[in-house]
């Protein structure tokens, strides 16, 4: 299994267990947000905490949950980026449109709090 995908009060969190979110599995990432977001599911937490790498096809996953998010007035917050994931981020300059937080108690925080200012 390459992620693990659980509802949770207010939000969808899907868990990385690859250590590499390239080529291999991006695609079915890619999949399975846009059934979630198909599916009414506005708010998303990515948490990479098991992933150590991260390819353009990976960042490129990433980039359609946040679209996907945004189009549907939700948030979309990536969550446990290791030091080499956390990198390519801020190289690519993701840093600055992307929600990034340490752990997915952080990121659920940030989604609630994000609802109750709507």
């Amino acid at each position: 299994m390459e992620f693990n995908i659980s509802k949770q009060d207010g939000y969808t969190l899907i868990q990385v267990l690859e250590e590499k979110l390239d080529t291999h599995i991006a695609p079915n990432l890619k999949s399975e947000l846009v059934l979630i977001s198909g599916n009414g599911e506005k708010n998303i937490i990515l948490d990479l905490d098991k992933c150590k790498y991260c390819d353009s096809s990976g960042l490129s996953a990433i980039l359609v949950a946040n679209r996907l998010c945004k189009n549907s007035n939700g948030t979309f917050v990536l969550s446990g980026l290791s030091e080499a994931v956390e990198r390519l981020i801020t190289i690519s300059q993701l840093d600055t449109v992307l929600n990034i937080t340490e752990s997915v108690d952080e990121a659920e925080e940030l989604i609630q709090s994000v609802e109750k200012d709507k």
